[in-house]
């Protein structure tokens, strides 16, 4: 590895060269690197639509966006723009594009999250390769490929694709910075969390830490022009986000829809609360994946999502640490090192003690430190093998990685049964080879064995996820059902409800089963009368509806019920003006079954005036009808 050039007070740093092995090494890499991109592709492609509609929430959203673009902009749950879903929009935004190109459809809105996926593994590749060099990116590619919590969301329509995405790029641009301290660079890196934060609010800041104190600390100009930097990276951040939440909160609230999950149709409201303090420190607030605590990220609903190789990560961070300890402050090896480091230790403490809404998948964002620590932190201590203590460290990550999977496979012990038995004796074999030879084919053979038994794990999870629906109700998981995790098959949890609490959460028609064919064709009879089809509360009764009959219903009360979206008020205006046809019951009145909420009032009031008609089980309610 050639170090990087001590830059002169204020001048910047050259960039560090990318080692090579010959000059057969770039085009090598490049076959290896499509080999893993179009695998990659395949893989993600790989049974794709099985799970349908995946979260009926974010497709319903989609759907929307295909058929007005006043839906399109705000991220409404119906064309009529009645509530938004409970995130800012970016993230719908390519999956819309696609069904406005080619036709809204499972495939269409699924694919451009595969094409997501794909892109991360080869920015990731791109970010780690500039420092650690061509083998360390291939290696940090494959282990986010595999990473099983990312197989599933890459072939799912929830935000943390996009998520992921943008904070990758994120650090790309910031390693481009770390090298020669351009401005463009840092200008860049904090427009790609802006744009985070378009997409799912507050937990692209996770990895802001990371950024800025590795820029704070080996940026190559002086400390004051790196402090500038910043400051100006800072200001992309909240142009880059604050376009949009600028034009949302000066918009007229009474001609656009109601920002779902928010008290008071504010968007810094849902940021603030239901997307941020509500999900940290909400004691029984929604769904929450493990218990808080230190040993968390081990428990059984989270380690075969992402934590195979957290352990070995957090020792190749301190070795390499150690390694470059003497190194210049703006050695690039070292600032990726704290760069991805913090990224790491900052994520896994806030997911293992947040005692709010948690879910498996938001460990997603985790992945991309962990595998360019493995790939780069284990690279950078490989070529130090020489040492004896280098070659122990690397048969310490080794022996880790094997605990972790015996106690995950532990878990489910009729899942591949001989594997955790191979990985063990593979694990072993590759950790003693490790430590006694450091050259020679030997040492060679023992380094790839040792990347088998670590990446078996997360292959067995990945092919076990690629084989199965993920359509449960939004919530995701990889591999098989874990006995006392608390999350039923493809990982839906049956636990507390979503948004304010709402009991169950899940109670609407279409969750457990599909929508009524006899309701779908009503649906779709005179549809292009009426601004809405159809009205049910929360998503979860309108939301499979829509889809089945590809017209608009309104999700009264948003998500669970509970968002004041339309009041009475509102509602028997729309009625009164014909705007919509049935109403279809169900067993959500609103959080807890609250008479005071907008929803409950607004069926309390059907179920006086209207006469139900009772369809394949369930009560319809025509509200074309003349008052009962």
């Amino acid at each position: 590895m050639t170090e990087t050039a001590t830059a002169e007070p204020g001048a910047a740093a050259r960039p560090t060269p990318v080692p090579t092995s010959s000059g057969r090494g770039i085009p090598r890499e490049r076959l290896i690197l499509a080999v893993l991109l179009i695998g990659t592709a395949a893989a993600y492609c790989w049974n794709l639509t099985a799970g349908g509609w995946a979260n009926e929430f974010y497709a319903a959203a989609v759907q929307s966006g295909t058929l007005s673009w006043k839906a399109f902009f705000f991220g409404s749950l119906d064309p009529g723009n009645i509530v938004t879903v409970d995130k800012t929009p970016l993230s719908l935004w390519p999956m819309e594009l696609s069904g406005r190109i080619f036709g809204f459809s499972s495939a269409s809105m699924l694919l451009p999250e595969v094409v997501l996926g794909v892109g991360s593994v080869a920015l990731l590749w791109a970010t780690v390769r500039r420092v650690f060099g061509p083998a360390a990116g291939l290696l940090a590619g494959l282990v986010l490929a595999l990473t099983p919590v990312v197989v599933v969301m890459f072939r799912f329509n929830n935000p943390d694709a996009m998520l992921t995405f943008l904070i990758i790029a994120a650090a790309w641009a910031m390693t481009r910075a770390l090298g020669d301290g351009r401005w463009r660079w840092l200008v860049l890196c904090g427009a790609f969390v802006g744009l985070g934060f378009l997409a799912k609010q507050l937990q692209v800041m996770l990895v802001v830490p990371g950024l800025a104190v590795a820029y704070l600390v080996a940026g190559p100009p002086r400390l004051g022009k790196r402090i500038g930097q910043l400051c100006a990276a800072g200001v992309a951040l909240l142009v880059a986000a604050g376009w949009w939440v600028l034009i949302a909160q000066l918009w007229p609230a009474d001609s656009r829809p109601y920002f779902g999950g928010s008290e008071n149709n504010s968007i810094l409201d849902l940021t603030v609360g239901y997307n941020g303090i509500q999900r940290l420190d909400t004691s029984g607030f929604g769904p929450r994946a493990g218990e808080p605590g230190i040993a968390r990220l081990f428990g059984p609903e989270l380690a075969g999502q992402i934590t195979w190789l957290v352990p070995a990560a957090l020792v190749l961070l301190v070795a390499g640490m150690v390694l470059r300890g003497r190194a210049s402050r703006t050695d690039q090896v070292r600032s990726a090192l704290v760069m991805w480091g913090a990224w790491l230790v900052v994520s896994g403490l806030v997911f293992s003690f947040m005692n709010g809404t948690f879910h498996q998948y938001y460990t997603m964002t985790m992945a991309p430190a962990v595998a360019a620590l493995v790939g780069g932190g284990g690279v950078l201590i490989w070529r130090a093998r020489e040492n004896s203590w280098a070659r122990l460290v690397l048969a310490v990550s080794v022996l880790l990685t094997v605990a972790t999977a015996w106690l995950t496979f532990s878990r489910t012990p009729d899942f591949v049964p001989w594997l955790r038995w191979a990985v063990l004796v593979l694990g072993l074999v590759a950790a003693v080879a490790l430590a006694v030879w450091s050259s020679g084919r030997f040492a060679v053979a023992a380094l790839l064995v040792a990347v088998l038994a670590g990446l078996a794990g997360p292959v067995a999870y990945t092919v076990d996820s690629l084989g199965k629906s993920q359509g449960d109700g939004g919530m995701a998981s990889a591999g098989p059902q874990v006995p006392g995790s608390g999350w039923g098959p493809g990982g839906g949890h049956r636990g507390p409800g979503g948004p304010k609490g709402n009991s169950g959460g899940h109670g609407g028609p279409g969750w457990d089963s599909g929508p009524s064919a006899q309701i779908v064709t009503m649906l779709k009879s005179d549809a292009g009368r009426y601004t809405w089809a159809g009205a049910a509360v929360s998503s979860h009764g309108a939301n499979s509806y829509q889809l089945a009959a590809d017209v608009s219903v309104m999700s009264i009360g948003g998500f669970s019920g509970g968002d004041p979206a339309p009041t009475l008020a509102q509602f028997q205006q729309y009625v009164a003006q014909g705007r919509i046809h049935y109403f279809i019951a169900g067993d959500d009145r609103g959080p807890h079954g609250d008479s005071d909420s907008e929803s409950a009032k607004i069926t309390a009031w059907i179920e006086q005036h209207y006469t139900a008609t009772t369809v394949d089980g369930t009560s319809v309610y025509d509200l074309t009808a003349s008052k009962g």
